[in-house]
Parts: structure tokens; sequence; C-alpha cells
């Protein structure tokens, strides 16, 4: 049987991921994706699947409640993934605002359309609202703590973390209130193709490119857990055709890396590129490695943010136990993957860039 999916935020990084992923396994489904276009959402993300048959792009914000409505309505849609968030921890200290309003009031509308379009006929509409999420409501954990799970307190410390953990009590109230068919995934850190370069791998992926220095927070020891975003839509899509409708699954790599050993590690797969292709110093004749000198150089530490979290790691147990699910990178080879697609898509990064 064919779905009709709306995808929220689907010309950003982790929406653009899934859309390409869901067209290339599950052909036969509708694809409309809807975002409203805002700094890190970008059209150009999708457009081998423009013009496509059974894919349709609606330039929208989550926020206005009448476009969702004729939105789900126009396009029969059964099934609503909801990626569209304010996701910078860096831009949520300094501009709160915009957090509140697209992650909690945005995902507040859609739940409110999906709710009457599904569940206010005469009889309901089956269906699934499928809500994205992050491993930072839950906190910061200690050293050799075990990994987030799903039943663990929330304790969220920026405003972009708080905001989602918002948006999170909603989804399952809807759920426990009205009887809307929801399950929730939250996520380890991803990386990978269609990233925007404000993030630390793209950042300093680009920066080692055009010679520039490669910021580190503090003295580099916080610890993440580190997820190929094309593994993250895998773990979604077992959820959307396996999971248990109210229910919440930890999303994971099994990565987990401070920030220094991760800059390291891209400075030495890039110096290891530009020994082996002579071409590369060419195009980038600004990348020390192309001068052979080693990107490490370009490391400097800067003051850590305010708030920084230590350390976020994931237990994806019940996913792997109930779903089968299990991370098909390693963080070396999805980094190796996500420098081939920074190598072969200049155009695509060099234009979003502000320096």
């Amino acid at each position: 049987m064919s779905r009709s999916l709306l995808v929220t935020g689907a010309a950003g990084f982790i929406g653009a991921n899934f859309a390409h992923y869901w067209r290339s396994a599950h052909p036969q489904d509708r694809i409309v994706a809807y975002d409203a276009l805002t700094y890190a959402g970008n059209r150009a993300n999708l457009a081998s699947l423009e013009g496509s048959e059974g894919f349709h792009f609606v330039h929208a914000d989550i926020c206005d409640y009448e476009t969702v409505l004729k939105t789900l309505r126009e396009h029969g849609v059964d099934t609503l993934v909801q990626f569209a968030a304010e996701s910078h921890v860096d831009r949520s200290i300094t501009g709160p605002d915009a957090f509140i309003e697209t992650n909690v009031v945005g995902t507040h509308t859609l739940l409110k359309a999906a709710r009457e379009v599904w569940l206010g006929g005469q009889a309901p509409v089956p269906h699934r609202f499928h809500h994205v999420s992050t491993d930072e409501v839950y906190g910061s954990l200690a050293p050799g703590a075990p990994g987030f799970f799903e039943d663990q307190k929330y304790e969220p410390n920026s405003p972009y973390s708080a905001s989602k953990a918002a948006s999170d009590h909603l989804v399952r109230a809807y759920h426990h209130t009205y009887g809307l068919q929801v399950t929730t995934s939250n996520c380890s850190n991803n990386y990978g193709p269609f990233h925007f370069p404000e993030k630390l791998i793209p950042l300093c992926l680009t920066n080692i490119l055009r010679g520039l220095p490669l910021p580190v927070y503090g003295d580099g020891s916080n610890i993440r857990d580190w997820l190929y975003v094309e593994d993250h839509c895998r773990g979604i899509e077992k959820v959307l055709l396996q999971g248990e409708v109210g229910e919440t699954y930890n999303i994971g790599g099994n990565n987990e890396w401070n920030n220094l050993d991760i800059v390291q590690l891209l400075c030495d797969q890039l110096d290891a590129r530009f020994a082996a292709d002579g071409s590369l110093a060419g195009r980038f004749p600004d990348c020390a490695c192309g001068e052979g000198r080693s990107a490490r150089d370009l490391i400097t530490f800067v003051e850590d943010r305010a708030g920084h979290d230590w350390r976020y790691a994931i237990d994806a147990g019940r996913i792997s136990g109930e779903l089968g699910y299990s991370p098909a990178e390693t963080f070396e080879t999805g980094l190796a993957k996500t420098l081939d697609w920074y190598l072969a898509n200049e155009d695509w990064w060099r234009p979003l860039l502000t320096n």
C-alpha cells in the first residue's frame, strides 16, 4: 500500500536526506516536502527530486495553520514526519525566541492540524505523526555513565534543548489526550551530506579547504555520539514501519568521540586525500594540505560556550532489540563518505559561506 508523506523541514539537513532516502527505498509513495527556507533550508538539497512524479514542494512555515491544514487535505497525507526545527545551540543562546516559535509553537500547529484532519471527521483516518527530536533533552552525562535511554528524566540545559523537550511533551500529550497516533525518536549528533556549514564537522571541513582556523571549544574534551545521517533515516524508517504507537525510540550511532579527536581525524583524512590526489591542491589553493603541511596546524582553541554539556551518548538497545536496527557506518567510514561528498559538491557549500 502506498503512503502520502508530509516531510516538514525537508530542505534542511536531515529532512533532505530523509526525502532522498525514502524516495529510493519506497518509490511508490508520494512525498510532500514542506519548508520555510530559512537560513539553513536550501531547496537545492532537493534538486534531484524536483519535477519527479509523486514529489511536491510547499514553501511555507509550520506555524501557518491554514497552509498546513490545506496541505494535509489536498495531498491526502497519512504520514507526517516532523523535522522542521531551529537546531543550532549557539544561536539558541543568543536568540532563543525563534526556537520557541518554530520548535514549540510550530510543532503544536502541526499537531493541531493533524488532529483536525485525521480525527475531526465522522471516523478516524489511519495515520502516523512521527516527531524527530534530540538526545540533548536528557541533559549531560557524567564520565562512565550509561547512555541515554527512553525513560530518562528530561534535563535540558539550553534554550534549544528546552524547546525540543517541550515539543516532545506536546506530541506525547496529543496521543494520550486525543488519541493521535504518534511516535517519537531522539537521535544523537548527525553528520553527512547537505549539512549546513555552521556545525562542527562541515565547518571544520570547509575551513580546512579554505585555510581558515578550526575553532574547538574549551579543551576539546566534550563528547558526542555521532550518527551518520543515512543511518538515522533508516532508524526512522524502522520506527514508522514497525514502531509501537505512542512510544519513543532512541537512535544512536554507537560512536562516542570527543571534539578534538574528531577534528584531528578530519585533518588526517584530508591530509591523506591531498597526498593521494594532486589535483586537490589546484582546486583548493588555500588549503595547508596542498602545501605539504598538516591541517592540524589550523586547530585553534576558543572560549567554551555558555552551558556547554560535557557528554551525550545514546543507548540504542530498545530500537535494536525490538525493531532490529543497527547503524551501518562506523565513524571512520561515515566521515570518509562525508568528505567524498563535500569534495565533490563544492558548488553546493561554497555559496552558503559567510566568511
